[in-house]
């Protein structure tokens, strides 16, 4: 994809799931990676996994430090000189009744999958101001644009990415700053497995829907190409992605759907 030419990108959460996927796609074009998440042992798997490691800079991230973004981003933009695309991916998901679940939990999944990524994304903004050109592209969720039962917290996450990423978009377009939102569904990667549960214990088993997603390279495979029209939004995913447009329709149709699928 020519869009990727030359390109300086940056992917968190790199270590597994998409953001290994989309590493090992991006490796085999003409451009450079840095490769972010809490573990670097695979960070320099996928790196060594790469078509041109030589391309690839790691760059170790933990997204809840959050005072820690603005010296991140300049080890970053060291590695190679400037940064043309951020991929948003890092964070975790969530899976236990409202009702059961701790307040931390809700807190540590704002802290992680909003807030941390709003940090890192502002300490990035001054250089793509300066350069007069960036790209962000943010890895949500089907549940940014609708909930599902037993992921509140996460929900609750996805949804103010979109809010705060659709105003950043407005404020610098001036500026040539892109933003694309990246909706996915059920994809089948270790999200389930990792998912916090009510008392903010991993789950540690997957889920059938989960199981039964999209295919990891099959989905980095379309996202790249939504990344590389410049979308405002993508939304990837199998039967699941209707929900956005019934929402849209009649919501209280949506609601009767949502609770007939019995998703767990």
């Amino acid at each position: 994809m020519d869009y990727f030419k030359n390109k300086i990108i940056w992917i968190t959460g790199a270590s597994s799931g998409i953001g290994k996927a989309l590493a090992l796609q991006l490796s085999r074009l003409d451009c450079k990676l840095i490769l972010s998440s809490r573990n670097t042992l695979q960070l320099q798997n996928v790196k060594e996994a790469c078509n041109t490691p030589e391309n690839v800079a790691v760059v170790p991230l933990d997204l809840a430090e959050h005072e820690a973004m603005e010296s991140i981003v300049e080890v970053a933009v060291s590695s190679f000189g400037r940064i043309d695309i951020l991929i948003n991916n890092g964070g975790i998901s969530q899976r236990s009744p409202i009702m059961e679940t701790r307040l931390e939990v809700d807190r540590k999944l704002m802290e992680i999958d909003y807030l941390g990524t709003v940090a890192l994304s502002k300490a990035l903004l001054p250089y793509f101001v300066k350069w007069q050109s960036g790209h962000f592209v943010v890895v949500t969720s089907l549940m940014g644009k609708f909930s599902s039962p037993y992921r509140s917290a996460y929900c609750g996450a996805k949804h103010a990415l979109h809010g705060f990423f659709d105003a950043l978009r407005l404020e610098h377009d001036k500026d040539n700053i892109k933003v694309t939102m990246i909706c996915p569904g059920f994809v089948n990667t270790n999200v389930a497995r990792n998912a916090l549960t009510a008392d903010g214990t991993p789950q540690g088993y997957q889920d059938e829907m989960t199981e039964q997603g999209l295919d990891v390279n099959v989905f980095a495979k379309r996202m790249l190409k939504a990344i590389a029209k410049r979308k405002f939004e993508a939304y990837i995913a199998k039967f699941e992605k209707i929900g956005v447009y019934v929402k849209r329709l009649s919501p209280k149709l949506l609601h009767y759907l949502v609770l007939r699928s019995k998703v767990k």
